[in-house]
C-alpha cells in the first residue's frame, strides 16, 4: 500500500485550516503538508510541515511535488465569488491556471488522488430553485461559477483522459467558528453570529428572505473526507458533487440566534451581493452523493447556532 503523502494548498484559507487538521489527524501531522501564499494560520502552527507556495508557479510547485514524495493533492486555492466580482480577470486567471498547474502535475506524476472543491456558484438564474439536482441546466453569472463550471469539465477530462483520480464536491455556503470567510456571498451567516455576541446586532446585506443552500464546517470536512475515502468504483460524478447540509434565510439564522440571545436584532441592507445570491438556488438536491458515497449531514440550523455561539464564546 502506497503511504499516502497529502499537499494541501491554500492551507490557511476558512476550508484550509479544517481540512488540514483533519489531515493530519487522520495520516499524521508529519504526511500533511500545509502551503500557502500567506502566514501561516496560527491554528495550524506547529501542528505539522508548511510550506510557502504559489499554485501559480508551476516550476515551483512541481519542485515541491517532488521533494516531498506528494502523493495526493488538495487544492483549495480560489478567489471566490464576492471578491471575484471585483477582478474578474484575476479570479478567472487564478482558479483556472492554479487547477490546470495542479492537473499537469498529478498526471505527470501519477498521483493517487486529487482534491478540488467546485461550488454552488455553478448554477445560475436558470437552475432549479428549490432541490436543484446533479445534473440540471447550469448558467453561471458571476466569474467564480464561470470558473468553477469551467473547472469541472477539465476535472472530469483529466480523468477521463489520462485517469487522473480528481473528486469534487460543490460547497454549499460555509459556516465555521475557527477561520475567518474567504470573501463570498455567504458569509454573512458567520459574520452574524460575531456581531450577535459582540454588538447583539448585525446588518445584513441580503434581504431577509434570501433562502440559500448552507453547511456547517464539520459537515463539509467529513463530507470532504468521506468522498476521498470512497473507493474508485463508487465515484459516478467526476465533474463534482452536489452535497446539501441545510438552506435558511437571514431571517431564520437570526430567529435562531435569538432562541439564545434574546436581544439580538437584524437589519437589511442588501448590496451587490444579493444579485448574485437570486442567481443561485434555495436548495440542493444530493441524492447522487447519498446513494454513492453515503453522504448525509449531522448539523441542522438551531444544531449549528448552538455549537457556533459556545465555541465562539471560548
Amino acid at each position: 500500500m502506497v503511504k499516502e503523502k497529502i499537499l494541501v494548498i491554500g492551507a490557511s484559507g476558512q476550508i484550509g485550516v479544517e481540512l488540514t487538521l483533519a489531515l493530519r489527524k487522520l495520516y499524521g501531522n508529519a504526511n500533511v503538508v500545509a502551503s500557502d501564499l500567506r502566514e501561516q494560520n496560527p491554528l495550524l502552527e506547529g501542528t505539522g510541515p508548511y510550506v510557502s507556495l504559489d499554485v501559480m508557479n508551476k516550476e515551483m510547485l512541481h519542485v515541491q511535488v517532488i521533494r516531498q514524495n506528494i502523493t495526493q493533492i488538495y487544492l483549495l486555492a480560489a478567489i471566490l465569488s464576492a471578491t471575484g466580482e471585483k477582478n474578474p480577470n484575476l479570479a478567472w486567471h487564478l482558479n483556472m491556471q492554479g487547477l490546470l498547474n495542479v492537473l499537469d502535475i498529478a498526471r505527470e506524476e501519477k498521483l493517487t488522488k486529487v482534491y478540488w472543491p467546485s461550488s454552488i456558484a455553478v448554477f445560475g438564474p436558470t437552475s432549479p430553485k428549490q432541490h436543484c439536482p446533479q445534473q440540471t441546466v447550469i448558467e453561471p453569472i458571476t466569474v467564480y461559477g464561470i470558473s468553477k463550471y469551467a473547472g469541472e469539465f477539465w476535472c472530469n477530462y483529466f480523468f477521463q483522459r489520462y485517469g487522473v483520480d480528481v473528486r469534487s464536491l460543490r460547497y454549499p455556503g460555509l459556516i465555521s467558528y475557527k477561520s475567518a470567510p474567504g470573501g463570498g456571498t455567504t458569509d454573512y451567516a458567520v459574520e452574524i453570529y460575531h456581531e450577535a455576541l459582540e454588538e447583539k446586532k448585525y446588518e445584513c446585506f441580503l434581504s431577509e428572505d434570501t433562502y440559500l443552500p448552507m453547511m456547517y464546517m464539520p459537515d463539509a470536512i467529513r463530507a470532504t473526507l468521506e468522498l476521498m475515502e470512497a473507493p474508485a468504483e463508487k465515484i459516478s460524478i467526476r465533474t463534482s458533487y452536489n452535497v446539501a447540509g441545510m438552506s435558511f434565510s437571514p431571517k431564520e439564522i437570526a430567529a435562531s440566534i435569538q432562541k439564545n440571545i434574546p436581544d439580538f436584532s437584524i437589519s437589511y441592507k442588501p448590496d451587490y451581493r444579493q444579485n448574485i445570491a437570486n442567481s443561485w438556488p434555495q436548495s440542493i438536491d444530493a441524492t447522487v452523493a447519498a446513494n454513492d458515497w453515503g453522504w448525509k449531514p449531522e448539523f441542522d440550523l438551531d444544531k449549528m447556532t448552538v455549537d457556533m455561539l459556545e465555541n465562539l464564546r471560548k
